[in-house]
């Protein structure tokens, strides 16, 4: 893979990643690195999103395959999705690699690692009703 510079762009998305815990949309850090370059464009946006993907340094999280969120977070977690207000918030605890193992001792497959997500209803819904 070429190397890939970190240009400004790049950087203002990885810097409000890395302050966001909340995994904003394209279109959320968009409006946040227009406040810091003007001119830039929603294209620019998600092709830096995407070298930042490919480079390992954002995570992109799919929700229920409708839209895309972006986590600054790049080590493997897991997330935590609000069927209520569409949330996406980080689970604490380790990532348990032994899954891989167990799995791969079951299944005729190389495994790699795992993604594994939780849905339910988020403590702020909760405490609004």
């Amino acid at each position: 893979m070429t190397q890939k510079r970190m240009t400004r762009q790049r950087k203002a998305i990885l810097e409000i990643l890395k302050d966001r815990k909340d995994h904003p949309t394209a279109s959320e850090i968009y409006i946040q690195v227009r406040n810091r370059i003007p001119h830039v464009s929603l294209g620019t946006i998600y092709r830096n999103l995407s070298v930042l993907q490919e480079l390992g340094q954002v995570q992109e999280i799919n929700v229920n395959n409708n839209f895309k969120r972006y986590d600054g977070n790049p080590e493997q977690h897991y997330h935590f999705f609000c069927q209520d207000c569409g949330s996406v918030y980080d689970l604490y605890g380790s990532y348990q690699e032994e899954l891989d193992q167990i799995f791969s001792q079951k299944n005729p497959h190389k495994i790699f690692g795992h993604n594994a997500d939780f849905f339910g209803t988020c403590s702020h819904c909760i405490n609004s009703n």
